[in-house]
């Protein structure tokens, strides 16, 4: 005799049980966490670098000043501040002899004003006076 309140189902026609669901989705948001993470550490990263290039492009400014100067710079450590794209820099910059005397070895740092990310650093070399 059968029970009329259970519903026969056909032999091969099953769905998910409730076990299955749950690793499902636990599967699921374990795999959209690891997304969140990365795309967190992917915007960190970007703007780190953002910093670092800027960094970058107000050493080179620097270089080229130096370089372009018709006087070779003195020999020492020289500091000061410059504004690029926005912000206040501090640069330093090393003048000193290469192991070719004829030659000088200028050293460039640079670092956003307050310290953090976003440094660099530029080594050029110039003919130094004779």
């Amino acid at each position: 005799m059968s029970c009329p309140d259970r519903v026969r189902r056909p032999i091969g026609e099953a769905g998910f049980t409730l076990i299955e669901m749950l690793v499902a989705l636990a599967i699921f948001s374990l795999a959209a966490l690891a997304l969140l993470r990365l795309g967190g550490a992917t915007a960190a990263n970007s703007a780190r670098l953002h910093d670092q290039a800027l960094a970058q492009i107000v050493a080179r400014n620097l270089a080229v000043e130096t370089l372009s100067d018709p006087e070779p710079p003195p020999f020492g450590s020289l500091t000061g501040e410059t504004v690029n794209g926005g912000r206040r820099w501090t640069w330093t910059r090393i003048v000193a002899r290469s192991p070719e005397a004829r030659i000088q070895q200028i050293e460039i740092r640079v670092l956003p004003e307050g310290g953090g990310p976003g440094q660099a650093s530029l080594t050029v070399f110039r003919r130094a006076a004779l």
